[in-house]
């Protein structure tokens, strides 16, 4: 539009020379384009400001609630592996640290914050190979055991039945029981059961007393075994489903407990293993078990380092980890085909992040650290499993303490609470919530040639009415903008807690433990039709909608 035929000065005293000399007309041509100029480069750098939030869009159905989303998908699991019972949990009667019974208190104390629901103990694969006769009855006098799969260490058996529920009292949650299948009898899976519900005047029963508990116990929830196509036994699919059978028919319900039968399912995506279940014990079981590790690389010998990796491993890691929602999905579907009103839970009885173990551990105690990366993964996880609702009855994150994806770590007398820790604490909001449809229009969040979805979502409503969103940024460099239309609420107001960190390998530490915690968040907004929400890059955010 505007055209000169000046020539082109670099020199900025030679440039003002230059348009002193010019005529008035020309001035003004040169002010006018230098204000558009001005003007667009303005323009340019609002627009690539704003640009740095990804658009996004949801839809949050808040007139179609589905199913309850049940407390116990926030379960625990607790193995005699590494430091995980032994220290973790158990430091003895005689202990300095502060315990009631040999429970350590502060362990006990970070737990219940959690609102812990249900604890599943003594495996993993150690289930297998435990005899719960070896830890009854007076400490000193227990027989000592190997403990052939992590580690190869003795165990004084001083933590058995008695103190497992007693931990399990002192939580306020459900015990969930795994037996043995694979070296045990059916004899002594049946005697189990009855030692611990029964109030019969029985010879069971009556040890029970003996060893000091005359009440029985609630124990609702019973595994009979745990990975019996693996270290449970190395068996078929076929061949568990008739064990499975014979065991299950001497796992009694006495009293007024009434045993929820779980049976080992699939190691992650062997489809074959389900479908056989379902067909040839369908109904006999309660629940139908499903294990899947989220495994950083594709290695199972060098998995990476916990703390020390870059955008490349945070994105494969986030990755494998949605590849949770087409587990759930496939063996969910090959359940309905037996069973469409979904009487038979889906228990992931096993699942996180398994890293290498930190230098200079024992490789068979599994200690590794967490970091802000491992809160993700638990966050998309809880997540999914939150879609799934209708389905998936339970989850037990591997494992509680000291080992794999844990919730607390502890040093002698020391203890500190994780990045996962707090992702357990924030979703809270979502125990036992009408599950809330959700669409969301994201993002792709790109790496060479993969890409995942940029956010990551679930929605509830709680008993008294209140909507919670829990989101996650999976981009660790860019925030996301959010807009969420509500259908059938309206916001008047919004909290928010956001939980990210300055790096993606960012962890808590003895020396520095609050490097990850949650923190306030305010940047949102409600509009008529919803609210919209700017989230951190690399961050877990929970917005109340009142």
């Amino acid at each position: 539009m505007f055209q000169t035929s000046s020539p082109t000065i670099h020199n900025p005293l030679a440039l003002k020379s230059y348009f002193n000399l010019i005529s008035p007309m020309k001035k003004t041509r040169i002010c006018l384009l230098a204000s558009c100029l001005t003007a667009l480069c303005g323009a340019f750098i609002i627009h690539a400001s704003a640009a740095d939030a990804t658009a996004n869009k949801l839809v949050i159905r808040a007139d179609q609630p589905k199913a309850t989303i049940d407390r116990n998908i926030y379960g625990f699991f607790s193995e005699h592996l590494g430091r995980c019972i032994y220290e973790g949990t158990w430091v003895g009667e005689d202990s300095t640290i502060s315990n009631v019974r040999g429970i350590r208190q502060d362990v006990v104390a970070a737990l219940k914050k959690l609102k812990t629901p249900v604890l599943r103990w003594p495996g993993g694969c150690f289930a297998d190979e435990y005899h719960w006769k070896d830890g009854i009855g007076p400490r000193e006098k227990r027989p000592a055991m190997i403990n052939t799969h992590w580690g190869g260490v003795v165990e004084n058996n001083h933590f058995g039945t008695h103190e497992f529920l007693d931990l399990c009292e002192q939580l306020e949650c459900e015990p969930y029981v795994c037996g043995n299948v694979g070296s045990g009898s059916v004899q002594e899976m049946m005697e189990w059961v009855e030692y611990m519900t029964s109030d019969a005047n029985s010879p069971m029963a009556n040890l029970r007393r003996q060893n000091g508990r005359d009440k029985p116990w609630k124990v609702r929830y019973f595994g009979v075994g745990n990975e019996s196509w693996g270290c449970g036994g190395n068996m078929t699919p076929e061949y568990y489903a008739d064990q499975y059978r014979r065991y299950n028919t001497f796992v009694k319900n006495y009293a007024d407990n009434r045993v929820y039968r779980i049976a080992c399912g699939a190691n992650a995506g062997d489809y074959k293993w389900t479908e056989v279940m379902m067909a040839n014990v369908g109904n006999r079981m309660n629940g139908l078990s499903l294990h899947y590790y989220t495994i950083p690389t594709s290695n199972w010998g060098d998995k990476g380092s916990a703390t020390q990796f870059d955008e490349g491993m945070w994105h494969g890691t986030l990755r494998r980890a949605l590849e949770m929602q087409t587990l759930v999905s496939k063996h969910g579907a090959i359940m309905d085909k037996t069973d469409p009103q979904k009487r038979i839970g889906m228990i992931v009885d096993e699942w996180g992040i398994w890293h290498n173990v930190e230098p200079g551990t024992n490789p068979g105690f599994l200690y590794q650290q967490n970091s802000l990366r491992d809160a993700l993964v638990a966050a998309i996880t809880l997540n999914i499993f939150n879609q799934h609702a209708d389905r998936v009855k339970m989850a037990n994150i591997a494992q509680t303490i000291n080992v794999l994806q844990a919730v607390i770590l502890t040093d002698k007398e020391k203890m500190l609470l994780t990045p996962t820790y707090h992702v357990f604490e924030m979703f809270t909001v979502h125990h036992d919530a009408k599950l809330l449809p959700t669409e969301l229009e994201a993002t792709a969040y790109r790496m060479n040639q993969d890409q995942i979805p940029g956010l990551n979502v679930s929605a509830s409503r709680d008993k008294d009415g209140k909507i919670h969103v829990t989101l996650c940024n999976l981009n660790p460099n860019t925030p996301a903008e959010v807009t969420c239309e509500l259908k059938g609420a309206k916001a008047q107001t919004l909290k928010g807690r956001v939980l990210t960190a300055p790096t993606i390998t960012a962890h808590n530490t003895f020396a520095q433990g609050d490097a990850v915690q949650p923190a306030e968040f305010t940047a949102f907004k409600t509009m008529e039709s919803g609210f919209t929400a700017t989230l951190p890059a690399k961050s877990v955010v929970v917005l109340a909608v009142e």
